[in-house]
């Protein structure tokens, strides 16, 4: 179990990204903070859902939108607007997964990563 975490991230993209995916109620959305761990492919993942396609959609599109105009960076890559089931948006230091309730049960990236630091984001609902 990753371990948990309550102090504020500073790092630009991290706070953009979080902004965007709770302007667009995004549901339990979770910061890993992978610094600490050795060979880590980036220093923070941002896990979230949507409820539906659009809603997930939506949510990146959000993200893209604050990330670049909080930093001026657009994603390195990005992958998953076909069926919108789990979207990745990759900027490099930061990564940022939007899934569907079912797709995130299924891969549990949190376990996954359960060296990291988590933090918990409460949103506005």
């Amino acid at each position: 179990m990753p371990k948990k975490s309550n102090k504020k991230i500073q790092n630009k993209t991290v706070q953009a990204a979080l902004e965007g995916i709770l302007s667009k109620k995004g549901k339990q959305v979770v910061v890993l903070d992978m610094q600490k761990i050795p060979n880590a492919i980036s220093s923070f993942f941002i896990i979230c859902q949507g409820t539906s396609r659009p809603h997930t959609t939506a949510i990146t599109d959000a993200v893209e939108e604050f990330v670049k105009k909080e930093t001026g960076n657009n994603a390195w890559h990005k992958e998953g607007f076909e069926n919108a089931e789990w979207i990745l948006i990759d900027y490099a230091d930061v990564v940022v997964h939007v899934f569907q309730e079912t797709n995130r049960k299924h891969y549990k990236l949190e376990e996954l990563w359960a060296d990291a630091e988590i933090q918990h984001i409460e949103s506005e609902d």
